[in-house]
């Protein structure tokens, strides 16, 4: 092996060099307007780290609600969910699959058990941590916590999901 600290070797004995948060980025297939990591700060084996900001004109505040805008649950576990199941899901396949195989697979969200903790107005910015519970047969779960800008727990999940060969 030539050393370096970003590489890998999966069952085959091949040298796997792990994807950077900007490849990972550039695979989650979630698209604006509804993609809700702005960046990945860290990752690695054990946990991925992303932060987002919710933009003052983003379309569901429009009718959540009208005069005193709130961002809803749902889009809070999204959020969570594109960072501690798809982003964080290809990584952890990137440590198995060469590149070129990533884009044969995709991510499904396959259950959440999630409690909310206060909300998250228009203009603020969370910071997503997801830890890995189990990574086993293309299905993720993870304990995820987002944090507000002040530090305070917005919400925490432990989410699941698994990945799925796209269809040819």
């Amino acid at each position: 092996m030539s050393g370096d600290m970003n590489e890998d070797v999966n069952n085959e004995n091949k040298v796997i060099k792990p994807l950077t948060a900007e490849q990972v980025l550039a695979l989650v297939p979630q698209q604006k307007p509804f993609r809700f990591i702005d960046e990945i700060i860290s990752m690695d084996e054990e946990h991925i780290v992303g932060r987002y900001t919710y933009k003052q004109d983003e379309s569901f505040y429009a009718g959540h609600f009208p005069g005193q805008p709130v961002t809803p649950g749902v889009i809070l576990l999204e959020t969570m969910a594109q960072t501690g199941v798809v982003a964080y899901g290809l990584y952890l396949l990137s440590l198995k699959l060469e590149a070129s195989q990533l884009d044969q697979w995709l991510t499904l969200f396959s259950d959440a058990e999630v409690e909310f903790s206060r909300t998250v107005l228009p203009g603020e910015t969370v910071t997503i941590t997801a830890k890995k519970v189990f990574w086993r047969r293309m299905k993720l779960k993870a304990e995820v916590e987002m944090h507000n800008e002040q530090g305070e727990l917005v919400t925490s999940c432990v989410i699941s999901g698994m990945g799925v060969a796209k269809a040819q």
